[in-house]
């Protein structure tokens, strides 16, 4: 008898308990968790899709508690949607959550792009309302208006002014025969699937200060997408293009940084980059083809990945490069198996190698790599009987083998350049240098009287090497 009783007394317990969870919570002292107090998003273009976050509510409780409502204070008229448990607002009643369950709160955020030039920000609040209580998620977008442009054309010479950004949907072709001038400070947003493809000439006009500088980057602005390399395609000047020049040029986040292909159609190098920062490259920061290109004061960094290199030059032409910094840091994103820096005369084709002439100049420059698992940085290969003419001179780099069949003068071998700052957890990297680096004072005389950052240079011997002169 005594066994029944506990028995019985076993399952009226079961089903007191099981009542209780299906039963509803109505005391004002309900508690619920909500996985973030605020919303913030960076500037979103609209049209190319908008941008979504997610939140979680918790119910904290041994019972089911209903949301008497989940609203968006702009109502109808705000700039954000909400979506609960597959509902969708601007306002959302008698929402359901089973005891110690949750819910998922989707939020997306559209901006006008018809509305003012000058930046704005966007605010709003979901307001989530239970049993007397009221609980603020906050929202926040910042976002301005811009040229979309989608599998664009350019068929003449065009000025391209920095009124708003540029976002490129789908590509950008500048056609043979046509000019783009980009003016200084100039903004320009790639989507994923869209190359900025030039046949014929580009040309930007960027300052050396951080405002005055021509972006190029990808169009996911929103965490943490926006540090992806990878994210769009890149540049890439094809065999009919010439005459291309990059002041102040930023060019972060992409696939390839700059591809340039062919050679020059008149004495003018193919491709001229000055005070230009090619960053966070997935594949090769610059590579160049059996081309022309000079390179002044230019910072190369982060970039090459698992299968290239980061400043890549192949297949013979013509290379001229003073005081750049060429840099990569094993990071989160970039893995650094392969040298910094590869140069050679030929390219391989079905296991054939065709050599073609070269002549390159390396002056008051830094070739680094840190973290990874490369000794030698720099790799130059050599193959035939065509020219081969390559020098470099007063450049601090780290080998274990130097390079053979080049002319090394006054080289700095393996000392640490001593950045400023480099942080590869964090990915924050400065690459100016300190106060006891040994690329301090050691460069010959060049043309150059300032530096990337457009500080005034040692005129005449003993500049610094790298991009940057320390002050």
């Amino acid at each position: 008898m005594k066994q029944i009783l506990v028995i019985l007394s076993g399952v009226f317990t079961l089903l007191v308990t099981s009542c209780r969870k299906d039963s509803f919570i109505t005391s004002r002292d309900a508690e619920i968790s909500i996985t973030a107090d605020s919303i913030r998003y960076d500037t979103v273009f609209t049209s190319t899709g908008s941008v979504t976050q997610v939140f979680k509510i918790i119910n904290e409780n041994s019972q089911k508690l209903r949301l008497d409502q989940i609203s968006l204070g702009g109502g109808s008229n705000s700039h954000f949607n909400i979506n609960a448990d597959g509902f969708t607002g601007p306002l959302i009643t008698n929402i359901e959550i089973d005891a110690n369950d949750s819910i998922y709160v989707f939020t997306t955020v559209s901006i006008d792009p018809n509305a003012e030039e000058l930046p704005f920000v966007v605010k709003d609040s979901i307001r989530i309302a239970y049993n007397g209580n009221e609980r603020l998620v906050h929202l926040e977008a910042y976002g301005q208006n811009a040229h979309f442009l989608r599998n664009w054309e350019i068929t003449t010479d065009t000025i391209w002014p920095n009124n708003l950004p540029y976002v490129i949907l789908g590509g950008l072709l500048i056609k043979e025969n046509a000019t783009l001038t980009i003016e200084k400070g100039a903004r320009l947003y790639f989507h994923s699937d869209a190359p900025l493809l030039v046949d014929g000439t580009l040309i930007t006009q960027g300052s050396k200060d951080t405002s005055g500088r021509v972006y190029f980057k990808s169009d996911r602005l929103d965490l943490p997408y926006s540090g992806y390399p990878g994210s769009w395609p890149g540049i890439y000047f094809r065999v009919a293009s010439d005459n291309n020049v990059l002041n102040g040029a930023v060019i972060s986040n992409s696939y390839q940084g700059v591809v340039a292909q062919g050679p020059s159609a008149s004495a003018a190098p193919k491709l001229i980059l000055a005070d230009c920062i090619i960053d966070n490259i997935y594949d090769a920061g610059v590579l160049g083809v059996a081309t022309s290109i000079r390179a002044t004061n230019c910072v190369i960094s982060n970039a090459g990945g698992e299968a290239s290199n980061n400043l890549s030059l192949v297949y013979g032409g013509n290379y001229d490069f003073t005081h750049c910094t060429v840099v990569t840091y094993n990071n989160s994103y970039i893995t650094h198996k392969n040298p910094v820096f590869f140069l050679s005369n030929f390219i391989i084709e079905n296991n054939v190698k065709y050599p073609l002439d070269l002549t390159a100049s390396f002056t008051n420059c830094i070739f680094w790599g840190d973290g990874g698992s490369v000794e030698d940085e720099v790799l130059v290969s050599k193959d035939g009987s065509t020219v081969f003419d390559v020098q470099f001179t007063n450049c601090l780099y780290k080998v274990k083998n130097p390079p053979l069949n080049v002319t090394l003068k006054d080289m700095i071998l393996n000392e640490d350049p001593a950045f400023d700052s480099t942080d590869a957890e964090k990915r924050f990297f400065n690459f100016q240098l300190k106060e006891n680096s040994p690329a301090l004072n050691k460069g010959v005389s060049t043309p150059l009287v300032t530096d990337a950052a457009g500080n005034p240079r040692v005129v005449g011997a003993q500049a610094d090497l790298g991009a940057y002169e320390r002050q």
